[in-house]
C-alpha cells in the first residue's frame, strides 16, 4: 500500500472518530492504531509523512509528530533515519492468523432453548429507554441530571487515584478484600446518616444494591423459601428472589409503609424499602418500623432493608434506618451511591452479621472477586474529602424546587391523581383515571417526547391495576416540568 493510497484512506477513518472532548492527538492515536490492527495496512508497509498526514487531516504537523513518537514507544511503528515510519510486524505476533469461515451448518445448530435451566429474559421488567436525553419532557427515575453531576470533583479523585502512590495501592489484586478506605468511610460518612454504626467484618460493597440482592438470595433463599415482597414494589428484587423461589407472598402498603397483617407470619425473609418505598415513595413510620422489628423477632424472619434515596430527604426529619434499631442482626442493610452521586457508578454496599458478610465475600469472589480496585478507590477519596455531603445538599436544594414543581403542576393539571412525597425523594406515584391504560399513555407520550413510566410492572398481583405510573424529576429541569405534566394531562384527557 503505497503512501498517496494510505492518504486518502485517513480522510475516511478520521471524520468517523472525531469526538470534540478527546483531544487531535489522542484522536489520531485512536485513527492510527485501529488501521493497524485492524490490519488496513500490510506488515512493514511506510505510513505518510509527518507533514503529509498533517496536511491531509488539516491539523499541526507536531500533533501528528507526537502521536507517531508514541506508537513507537508503544511497538506499533518502526522509525527509520531518513526513510520514515512504518508498520511494526512484531504487533501481529501472537495472533491466530484470520481463515475464511466455512460457513454454518444448519443441521449442527444447537438447541439452546432447552437447556436454560430458567430465562431471565421473560420477566417482568421495568424499560428503560436508552436515548432518554433525547427526549423534551424525559420523568424517567432513576436518572440523574448531567448538569447537577460535581464533573470536576470526581475527576479531581479519578486524578488522585492514578497517582502513582494510590496505583501502586489498587493494582494489586486483592483477591476478596475491600479498599480499607473505603470501608472506612462507609463505616464513618455514609452509615452515621442513618443511625448506624457497623464494624469493618459487618460491611461488604458491591457492583450496585441489586448486586447485594442477589449475593443474598443465593445464600439464604431456597426453593421452599418463603420471601415476603411489597406490592406493589421494586420489580428487580422481586424478579431476584423469584429465581430462587415461587413461594413469594405480596405484602399491600398503605400510608404509613408496608402493612403488618397476618401474611407476615409464614415469611422466611421480607423484603423491603421503609425510607422512601418503591414505587409509592410512601415513608414508613417510626411506630411501624419498631412494630416491624418486633414481628420480625415474634415470628423468626430476616429482614432486608434497601434503604434507597434516605439520603434525599429535604422535606423533614432524618428517619432512621430499620438497621439502626437491630439488636439482633436480624436487618440486612442494603444501599448505593446510585441516587446521589450516579447509577453508571454502581456502588453498593452491604451491612449485616459478621457469618453473613464472610460468606458473601466468599461468593462475590467467585462471581467478580471484588469491585474494580481503581473505582473503589476514587470513591472513598470523593467521600473522604467531603464531595459527597456537599453534592447531598447540592441535590436537596434542586430536587426540592422540582418537587415543589411538580406538586403544583400535578394539582393543576391532574387534582386528585396523586399526594406529596412527605419524605422528598425523586419521584411522584401517579393514580390515573379509572380505565387508563399508562402503558398506552406511555406509548402515546413517547411520540410527543414526554418519557413516562408505566406502573403495572411493579404489583406483583395479576391481573396488575393499569392505571398507575411513576413520574420521576430527577433528570428533568425545572422548567420543562409544568409544560410537561399538562401534555400528559392532555392526552388522558384525549384517550378518556
Amino acid at each position: 500500500m503505497g503512501i498517496r493510497l494510505g492518504q486518502r484512506m485517513w480522510r475516511q477513518l478520521l471524520p468517523e472518530r472525531t469526538d470534540m472532548n478527546v483531544s487531535l492527538q489522542a484522536q489520531i492515536r485512536t485513527m492510527l492504531v485501529s488501521a493497524i490492527l485492524d490490519q488496513l495496512i500490510p506488515a512493514g508497509s511506510p505510513l505518510p509523512s509527518c507533514r503529509a498526514l498533517a496536511m491531509e487531516l488539516k491539523v499541526a504537523r507536531n500533533t501528528v509528530v507526537f502521536a507517531y513518537q508514541q506508537l513507537v514507544d508503544e511497538g506499533y511503528l518502526i522509525s527509520r533515519e531518513r526513510s520514515g515510519y512504518f508498520i511494526n510486524p512484531e504487533i501481529y505476533k501472537g495472533r491466530v492468523t484470520k481463515e475464511a469461515h466455512p460457513g454454518a451448518d444448519p443441521m449442527a445448530h444447537l438447541d439452546w432453548e432447552g437447556r436454560f435451566k430458567f430465562k431471565p429474559s421473560t420477566q417482568r421488567n421495568i424499560i428503560k429507554a436508552t436515548d432518554w436525553q433525547q427526549y423534551t419532557y424525559c420523568f424517567n427515575y432513576g436518572q440523574c441530571d448531567p448538569s447537577l453531576f460535581p464533573i470536576a470533583e470526581w475527576r479531581e479523585c479519578c486524578k488522585q487515584a492514578l497517582s502513582v502512590l494510590e496505583v501502586r495501592g489498587w493494582v494489586p489484586d486483592r483477591f476478596d478484600a475491600d479498599d480499607p478506605l473505603l470501608i472506612e468511610q462507609i463505616q464513618t460518612r455514609l452509615l452515621p446518616r442513618c443511625g448506624i454504626w457497623a464494624s469493618p467484618d459487618q460491611i461488604l460493597t458491591t457492583v450496585g444494591a441489586q448486586q447485594a440482592l442477589y449475593l443474598i438470595a443465593s445464600l439464604l433463599i431456597r426453593k421452599d423459601t418463603v420471601v415476603g415482597v411489597e406490592d406493589p414494589g421494586y420489580p428487580d428484587a422481586r424478579n431476584i428472589f423469584s429465581t430462587m423461589t415461587s413461594r413469594l407472598v405480596g405484602l399491600p402498603v398503605d400510608q404509613k409503609g408496608m402493612a403488618l397483617d397476618e401474611r407476615l407470619n409464614g415469611c422466611d425473609y421480607v423484603y423491603v424499602t421503609p425510607s422512601h418505598q418503591s414505587p409509592t415513595t410512601v415513608t414508613m413510620s417510626l411506630e411501624r418500623r419498631h412494630a416491624l422489628l418486633e414481628r420480625a423477632k415474634q415470628s423468626d424472619f430476616v429482614l432486608i432493608e434497601d434503604d434507597y434515596e434516605s439520603e434525599l430527604n429535604y422535606m423533614g426529619k432524618p428517619s432512621p434506618a430499620l438497621k439502626s434499631f437491630d439488636q439482633g442482626n436480624r436487618v440486612i442493610y442494603v444501599s448505593s451511591l446510585s441516587k446521589t452521586l450516579s447509577p453508571g457508578v454502581r456502588f453498593g454496599f452491604m451491612v449485616a452479621a459478621p457469618e453473613l458478610i464472610r460468606e458473601a465475600r466468599a461468593l462475590r469472589r467467585l462471581m467478580v472477586r471484588h469491585p474494580a480496585t481503581n473505582n473503589q478507590r476514587a470513591v472513598a477519596l470523593f467521600l473522604a474529602q467531603g464531595h459527597h455531603d456537599a453534592l447531598i445538599q447540592r441535590l436537596r436544594g434542586a430536587y426540592k424546587e422540582r418537587w415543589q414543581a411538580m406538586a403544583d403542576a400535578l394539582d393543576r393539571h391532574l387534582p386528585d391523581s396523586s399526594r406529596k412525597p412527605t419524605f422528598g425523594g425523586t419521584s411522584y406515584w401517579v393514580k390515573g383515571p379509572d380505565g387508563l391504560d399508562a402503558r398506552e399513555l406511555a406509548r402515546r407520550a413517547k411520540q410527543c417526547s414526554i418519557l413516562i413510566e408505566p406502573g403495572d410492572v411493579h404489583f406483583m398481583s395479576e391481573p396488575a391495576p393499569l392505571n398507575y405510573f411513576r413520574l420521576g424529576f430527577s433528570s428533568i429541569p425545572l422548567d420543562r416540568i409544568e409544560p410537561g405534566i399538562r401534555k400528559i394531562a392532555e392526552l388522558i384527557r384525549q384517550m378518556a
